[in-house]
């Protein structure tokens, strides 16, 4: 059981009320959680998709789960059950996915998380995600559970209001940052990856979103 396994081995930062970081929880099991990715992105590639504006992302990325999240033009921000390239749904979420996820809100004090999306975001050197709200889901009682792998990444926790200021979070490979309750609509994003490279993940960093959408 992963919540066994690292038991003790991280350091737990709060950062607001309903908000923490968990240093290095997802590290011991980076090498399945690559290995679960990358069966994901062969049945369902990575893509940069376009926001409502018309406008390419920096960040590819693709989905696991009974939802995927996607944007286009033509109808904004929404989850689907299938993928609009494929027409086949979306791949089912890993075990060991769902397993972390459920590990990492109960030891920030979320019990029973079950997630049913899980987004995979690509950043490569220079790919950012800009301050926004996760707002696309029905259920806000449910936490939001964000694993990094691969590449150091500064993440942006703002307020309430896009003009608020937001605390620059540090996160390295292996942290992974839950927030939900009353920090569940706080504004986030993320600064520009710097040039670098990871031993396993090369010149990139793989964000894991897992949510409940439905």
């Amino acid at each position: 059981m992963i919540a066994d396994s690292l038991d003790g081995a991280e350091t737990l930062v709060p950062l607001s009320e309903g908000a923490c970081l968990l240093r290095g929880f997802a590290a011991p099991q980076a090498p399945l959680l690559e290995t679960a990715i990358a069966a994901v992105i062969e049945d369902a590639p990575l893509r940069y998709m376009h926001t409502p504006g018309g406008r390419a992302m920096s960040v590819a990325m693709t989905n696991c789960g009974e939802l995927g999240w996607v944007t286009d033009p033509a109808r904004g921000y929404r989850y689907v059950t299938h993928d609009p390239e494929s027409g086949r749904p979306w791949p089912a979420l890993p075990a060991c996915l769902g397993e972390l996820a459920r590990a990492a809100a109960e030891r920030a004090g979320f019990r029973a998380f079950a997630a049913d999306a899980c987004l995979i975001n690509r950043y490569v050197p220079g790919a950012r995600m800009s301050l926004h709200q996760d707002r696309d889901e029905r259920d806000f009682t449910a936490p939001i559970v964000s694993v990094s792998l691969g590449l150091p990444a500064i993440f942006l926790f703002g307020g309430f209001a896009r003009s608020e200021r937001a605390v620059r979070v540090p996160l390295q490979h292996g942290d992974v940052l839950v927030w939900g309750g009353a920090a569940r609509l706080r504004f986030h994003g993320v600064l520009p990856i710097a040039a670098a490279h990871h031993p396993a993940f090369g010149a990139a960093r793989i964000n894991l979103t897992m949510r409940k959408a439905g």
